[in-house]
């Protein structure tokens, strides 16, 4: 092999074998420590309390410059709320006798509940809430209190309006507004999202039964991952201090958490027992296991971390949260994997078989040599592979790409409730009459004015012209209504957007307000701002702010990763292989994700249908997730390979030995995960739906495909030249772990019947 005759002074060894060593001899030191560290975190995590983030810290641009000039004047916004009077068949108008007793009952139904402030009636001189047909008119209110809390409190307020209802049967009364949806959404999805992050854990356990037949051993992969993630809890209450962390990235790092702890625990076991049934006592199997497991361990969980910084890159604060979880979760999983569990390994020895399944136990499936006979099924398909390589390689990477081909047409979007939901809640539909009766009622874009003087007259003239121009330009049908805050020189102007729910149209009504109404009216006023925020602006905002870094999150992550592969292996082949290989199955997962959620194609399989987009975060996210979470199963059988072709196997016989032997562990990890995400994509959300199905997915893709056929034909193909490093990068530092570690060589049958050693 290239290089193999180089000088060493360079070489960087076995900081996971020197790890799982130190934890061997002091393995009740190793777990005291580890035990110390979980309780410290967490105890630090609750004395310092979690800081989330808030709106100004959501988004740059507008968005952001609204939420500051807000928090800086002290206003508060209540959580509005408004009660839809409809005429069930259009006989109803809004001035007939009847529909008016009803909006005088919601009136003094709401005003009854103690919880409401500001009661608005649609016939007050002052509001224009009933809609140009005349058959449907808004009631209008603030709840009391901190608008973060008022969904805790609308239910008697949902109460009284549905005892309304009940009594005027001609016409359809339902409330919506801020609290009201947020109590919705949580009594509906609240539960679901939990039962779905404990359901993991019994998923993943069940399945690392049947891997390992022993309860004992399936049992120590999913405490390192729960002790990992509590640890993870109590850092990200630190560190919110810092940078603030959300509910989305606390999911976010539950799932990424559970995957890995569980992965590489099971790299880890399933050498050291390996090595045990091919004769070896356990403290060398146990230093086998460090040195070669321990290292793949290592080197995957570090461009996991560099995988998840990229979403730092992001300039979003909801997707650095994320990231910051996630790479702190990993970076401890990867960290107790080669400490404590060696500890916990050399505690145990054999007892680590305790609880022996029947039929299930792998020394039922040794092979006449004492070693394990690998698996048969892969076996079988390296052997058409290695036979025809080039054909294996045409035919994988054509249905790869196949696979990938609708997600050129790809289209994201912030999702609309009724995309979000569809049918499932009644307030999706009422979300659909108000915006049907009012476009953009629903949702409407907030102008921010702050000026040094707001009650200054041409300060008032400006605003004047603003709401005149909104509705001239055709960038609103009105009402548009303008809301003062004398004292702090604040004024918060409301303008329902042409398009209502219809994103396209409605980003079009912004536009014409951002680009011509303001510029012309407030904006011809000195010292005024007046940032337009909103649903429909902020979904715009986000959108733009994703595009713009894609390109520097993308870079960073394939450079950083490349690298690291470089290092690792030092071979400039297996480094540009794997970047190519990852591109691959995410690409396969792209075109899943636009097929089934887009397009609708075969979306009653995964319970899901057709929304005609994915949500805009999703892209990206998979791509980092994706990304670093290929590369478990990447290093953990490339070193495979790398070590049987060191221990002199020829470059075929390297490629059968590192699949077939690693064919097990990964199809087991690659089953967990998949079943981890897949709990995920059956939530009612289909932000969910797509999260969990494009995971899963695409680790499925990648364990089978990828690494059970496009890879080894891939480095059949290429020989020698797969070890290929240039003479100039030879002086870099030597990251592969030290072959010899001390072992005394056990003897592996080659194929053809004669002995060498590993």
């Amino acid at each position: 092999m290239a290089g193999n005759g180089e000088r060493r002074e360079h070489r960087v060894r076995g900081v996971a074998a020197r790890a799982g060593g130190w934890s061997a001899r002091h393995r009740w030191a190793a777990v005291g420590i580890w035990v110390l560290f979980v309780v410290v975190a967490m105890g630090l995590g609750s004395v310092a309390g979690r800081v989330d983030v808030s709106d100004d810290d959501q988004l740059k641009g507008e968005t952001s410059q609204a939420a500051r000039i807000i928090d800086d004047a002290g206003v508060d916004e209540p959580a509005g709320e408004t009660v839809l009077v409809q005429s069930r068949n259009g006989a109803l108008r809004a001035t007939a006798p009847e529909f008016r007793a009803a909006v005088a009952d919601v009136v003094r139904a709401v005003e009854g509940t103690g919880e409401v402030t500001a009661v608005r009636s649609p016939y007050a001189a002052d509001t224009r809430t009933i809609s140009k047909d005349g058959r449907t008119a808004l009631v209008q209110f603030d709840m009391r209190g901190d608008p973060d809390t008022a969904a805790d409190r609308v239910e008697p307020v949902q109460k009284a309006v549905a005892g309304v209802a009940d009594d005027h049967d001609a016409l359809r009364i339902e409330e919506i507004g801020a609290a009201s949806m947020n109590k919705t959404f949580d009594d509906a999805f609240g539960d679901d999202f939990q039962r779905a992050e404990y359901s993991a854990v019994p998923v993943a356990l069940g399945i690392l039964l049947i891997a390992f037949g022993a309860l004992v051993a399936a049992l120590l992969p999913v405490a390192l991952a729960i002790t990992a993630i509590m640890a993870t809890m109590g850092l990200m209450g630190v560190v919110s201090h810092l940078q603030p962390m959300s509910e989305t990235a606390n999911s976010v790092m539950l799932l990424v958490g559970l995957a890995v702890g569980v992965d590489y625990c099971l790299f880890y076991l399933r050498r050291e027992r390996e090595e045990r049934m091919k004769g070896r006592d356990p403290q060398t199997a146990l230093r086998v296991a460090a040195a070669t497991s321990g290292r793949a361990i290592i080197v995957s969980g570090v461009t996991v971390c560099v995988a998840m910084a990229g979403m730092m890159f992001t300039g979003l604060a909801e997707f650095q949260a994320m990231g910051l979880a996630s790479l702190m979760v990993v970076a401890v999983a990867m960290v107790g994997s080669v400490t404590v569990l060696p500890a916990l390994l050399s505690l145990l020895g054999e007892r680590v078989e305790k609880g022996r399944i029947p039929f299930l136990h792998p020394t039922k499936r040794r092979n006449g040599n004492g070693g394990t006979s690998g698996s048969r099924f892969w076996s079988r398909v390296l052997t058409v592979v290695l036979a025809r390589p080039a054909v294996s390689v045409v035919v994988a990477v054509g249905a790869l790409l196949a696979i990938a081909a609708p997600a050129l047409g790809m289209k994201t979007q912030n999702l609309t409730l009724d995309q979000e939901f569809g049918d499932s809640l009644p307030i999706v539909a009422t979300y659909d009459r108000v915006n049907a009766a009012f476009p953009g009622g629903s949702d409407p874009a907030e102008v921010v004015v702050k000026a040094d003087d707001i009650n200054a007259a041409d300060v008032r003239s400006a605003l004047a012209d603003f709401r005149a121009r909104a509705v001239s330009s055709g960038a609103s049908r009105g009402p548009v209504e303008v809301t003062v805050h004398r004292d702090e020189n604040v004024a918060i102007v409301d303008v329902p957007l042409v398009g209502g729910s219809d994103q396209d149209r409605a980003e079009k009504s912004l536009a014409l307000l951002r680009d011509e109404v303001r510029p012309d009216t407030l904006g011809a006023v000195d010292g005024v701002e007046a940032p337009i925020t909103g649903q429909v602006a902020g979904s715009k905002d986000f959108n733009d702010q994703i595009v713009g870094s894609v390109v520097p999150v993308f870079a960073f992550v394939v450079v950083f990763a490349f690298l690291l592969m470089l290092l690792s292996f030092r071979s400039l082949t297996v480094a540009i292989t794997s970047i190519v290989l990852n591109l691959l199955s995410v690409g396969a997962a792209y075109g899943i994700l636009v097929a089934v959620f887009q397009h609708g194609w075969g979306a009653s399989l995964v319970g899901a249908e057709g929304v005609g987009a994915i949500i805009t975060w999703l892209p990206l996210f998979l791509f980092v997730i994706l990304f670093g979470l290929s590369m478990d199963y990447h290093v953990f059988v490339v070193s495979r390979i790398k070590e049987a072709r060191l221990a002199g196997r020829t470059n075929e016989a390297a490629i059968r030995h590192g699949v077939v032997t690693t064919a097990g562990v990964v199809t087991s990890a690659a089953v967990i995960m998949v079943a981890v995400f897949s709990i995920f994509g059956t939530l009612s959300m289909q932000s969910m739906k797509q999260m969990g199905v494009g995971l899963a997915a695409a680790i499925l893709i990648d364990a089978t495909v990828i690494r059970g056929v496009l890879l080894p034909a891939v480095m059949a193909l290429l020989g020698e030249r797969n070890w290929y490093l240039p003479t100039w990068l030879r002086r870099m530092p030597d990251l592969t772990h030290d072959d010899e570690a001390g072992i005394e060589p056990a003897p592996v049958p080659r194929e053809g019947g004669d002995q060498v050693r590993v």
